[in-house]
């Protein structure tokens, strides 16, 4: 990767990662929170929530894993776990750690995308790894809640993270600007999420 492309990865859209992380580690604390689990638990499940996706992707494209080297993520979920913790039950809705976790995805997916293709990665491949850094650490905080994974649900969840990622790298390709492309496939991704959560959205199932 050339050094312009290295120094674009490390200075543009800071903002959508630091974000992506502290909503998907708000989420993996709302889990911990449902089982009255203890601080140490709650920022467990924060960590590896917020930070899960994004190692699997780094590994999969070569990158330096990202909260090894910069102690911003891992401060994220810690305070993300704290402000949990010291919140009250009543304040968080029913349905939080879905929204929550929504929010993330549609994020996470264009990040993870977005720096996909900044490592050379094509087309495809980069839309991949957006979903993938989208939706891991959504499945390993299920993993660790003992809930039925997220992708075992019926409503659309992996989907909205592919709309996401891949309208992201279209609009890239198409020259759209990066911040615009970036809002827009994120806005389109947590779209298509929110309908799933609030009216049950889902895809035709297999039948025999």
């Amino acid at each position: 990767m050339h050094m312009p492309d290295l120094l674009m990865v490390r200075s543009a859209l800071p903002l959508l990662d630091i974000f992506g992380i502290a909503i998907f580690a708000v989420s993996g604390a709302l889990a911990a929170a449902r089982r009255g689990q203890t601080i140490v638990t709650f920022t467990f499940f924060a960590a590896v929530t917020g930070t899960g996706g994004g190692t699997l992707r780094d590994l999969l494209i070569g990158a330096p894993v990202f909260w090894i080297h910069d102690n911003r993520a891992l401060a994220v979920c810690l305070l993300a776990a704290l402000a949990v913790w010291m919140t009250p039950t009543r304040v968080w809705p029913v349905r939080a750690l879905e929204w929550f976790d929504g929010i993330g995805l549609a994020a996470y997916a264009v990040f993870g995308s977005w720096k996909a293709l900044a490592y050379g990665i094509p087309p495809l491949g980069a839309a991949t790894m957006g979903v993938v850094t989208a939706c891991m650490g959504g499945i390993v905080r299920d993993v660790l809640a003992g809930e039925p994974s997220i992708l075992l649900r019926p409503e659309l969840y992996v989907t909205a993270a592919a709309l996401a990622a891949g309208l992201f790298v279209v609009l890239t390709l198409l020259g759209v600007p990066l911040f615009l492309a970036a809002a827009f496939a994120a806005g389109a991704g947590f779209a298509l999420r929110a309908l799933a959560i609030a009216r049950g959205l889902s895809l035709p199932g297999y039948r025999d």
